[in-house]
């Protein structure tokens, strides 16, 4: 077989032929994938929501409300509210976004969460979801209708030793879930 010249159109002709087939394959690996991903995010929140709220008999997830780009599941007994799933967010981590599912009753006490996302230092930043459960840092059962805060700026809180911008940022979560919580209450739609 010859060999075709290295001129310019047969370049263009070979590159744009590898990228369509890359192009192609991408397309496919996502069209195939992305029902499986998107269920199990589904399914990783409804499992995180079960586990940060009180008991509850109803489905939060399907009670879904958007209030500030922040996510809030009431969780209902009986008809009666009992507690709220906040997904909420930050982008003051050390590396970026911090999402976290935290659980609020009624009173605005800290029932459980789960940190969704974040990116931060491997070691440190990235312990803060066993770190405020431990007996050191937990902010477990802790009042939100005062904002925490770490103790380095007079808070509550310790921090995670060697990651106090990771810390303020969870906290910031926590803050900005109840802040969120209580909008939702005094413009009437949370009942």
């Amino acid at each position: 077989m010859k060999k075709l010249a290295s001129t310019l159109p047969n370049m263009l002709l070979s590159l744009t032929l590898i990228a369509a087939v890359a192009a192609a394959l991408l397309a496919f690996v996502y069209q195939t994938t992305e029902p499986v991903i998107s269920a199990s995010k589904i399914a990783t929140l409804k499992s995180g929501i079960d586990r940060v709220v009180p008991e509850h008999d109803n489905v939060p997830f399907e009670e879904e409300l958007m209030v500030d780009d922040y996510k809030i599941y009431p969780a209902r007994k009986g008809g009666e509210l009992v507690g709220y799933a906040v997904e909420s967010y930050t982008n003051n981590g050390f590396a970026g976004l911090v999402k976290v599912l935290v659980g609020i009753d009624k009173e605005g006490n800290i029932i459980d969460y789960t940190v969704l996302q974040q990116a931060e230092t491997p070691g440190l930043g990235s312990k803060m979801e066993a770190w405020f459960r431990g007996e050191k840092g937990s902010v477990l059962g802790m009042n939100l209708t005062t904002p925490l805060q770490v103790t380095k700026d007079g808070g509550q809180v310790n921090a995670i030793s060697a990651a106090t911008i990771s810390s303020r940022a969870f906290l910031e979560t926590l803050n900005g879930a109840y802040a969120v919580v209580q909008k939702a209450i005094a413009d009437g739609q949370l009942k």
